[in-house]
């Protein structure tokens, strides 16, 4: 009787603490190194951006794709002439790609290619989004830089070691928040300190870790619901949920490849899988 107790009691607590997880929606594939997938809710569809080999090469091979929500792809060279874009970020009629040290401008309605950016002393831009103002940020992952656009002029945001390799960004409210690497990158982008999640004050522009959520991965995609916060680790192919004041949760895991996730802001998130060429849907619900 007591064994059955004690096994009860046991099945019990670990039914309430195993985490929630996120059920997959569909799996698009065809796509060659996707890095960002981005909702777009004035047309209902997702942006894709691919890369296209070397992700630091100023190769002209990199493009830019569009999905349905129903997971098929309605234009598989939607954009073309970039080099190896990444993370991007709407302002208006606008859509803006990081692309290595660049940043280009595309016609939302269109897809056409308007102009390019060129970023002062940037290493290697990654990730954006964009305020309700619709000024721009854009991380630089390999020189700890976050650099804000308004219109066609990029300015430095914040330089802050404390940003430790900063990857992801999302705006959310009047910050930033910002998923980093880690601090000392290895060759293969391990690292010596994985990264956490820092908050970005858009007045003070004071840099602030996000309690209980430091040093535990060397995150990539970082988006915003409600009050919870996703991030993924591209090296572990881990994507994770935080509440602030709580511990980072697994609530999906995927082959190592996992990148800058996108949302519809209720239930949905986007996941590319860059080294599976494929783009990943899960409901929250």
């Amino acid at each position: 009787m007591k064994t059955l107790i004690i096994s009860t009691f046991i099945a019990i607590v670990g039914i309430a603490t195993v985490p929630a997880q996120a059920g997959e929606i569909w799996r698009a594939s065809g796509f060659e190194q996707p890095e960002s997938a981005l909702f777009d809710a004035a047309n209902q569809r997702i942006i894709v951006s691919n890369i296209v080999g070397n992700p630091g090469a100023a190769d002209g091979n990199g493009y830019l794709s569009v999905l349905s929500l129903d997971g098929k792809i309605v234009t598989q060279h939607w954009t073309d002439g970039m080099d190896a874009p990444k993370g991007m970020a709407i302002s208006g009629t606008k859509l803006y790609v990081a692309d290595i040290t660049k940043v280009r401008v595309v016609d939302l309605a269109s897809g056409k290619l308007l102009s390019s950016i060129d970023v002062p002393k940037a290493v290697f831009l990654n990730d954006m989004t964009a305020d309700a103002s619709g000024k721009a940020y854009i991380t630089d992952m390999l020189a700890d830089t976050i650099y804000r656009i308004d219109g066609d002029r990029p300015e430095l945001f914040v330089k802050d070691a404390a940003l430790a390799s900063p990857n992801g960004v999302f705006a959310d409210g009047g910050r930033l928040i910002v998923a980093s690497w880690g601090k000392g990158i290895k060759p293969d982008f391990s690292t010596a300190e994985p990264g956490g999640l820092l908050a970005v004050d858009l007045v003070t522009k004071a840099v602030t870790p996000l309690p209980g959520a430091q040093k535990f991965a060397d995150l990539d995609g970082v988006i915003a619901i409600g009050d919870s916060i996703y991030a993924t680790a591209y090296m572990t192919g881990t994507l994770y949920r935080y509440h602030e004041g709580g511990a980072p949760e697994v609530i999906a895991t995927f082959k190592p490849g996992s990148a800058d996730i996108g949302t519809d802001g209720k239930s949905t998130i986007y996941v590319p899988l860059m080294n599976e060429g494929e783009v990943a849907a899960l409901s929250l619900d």
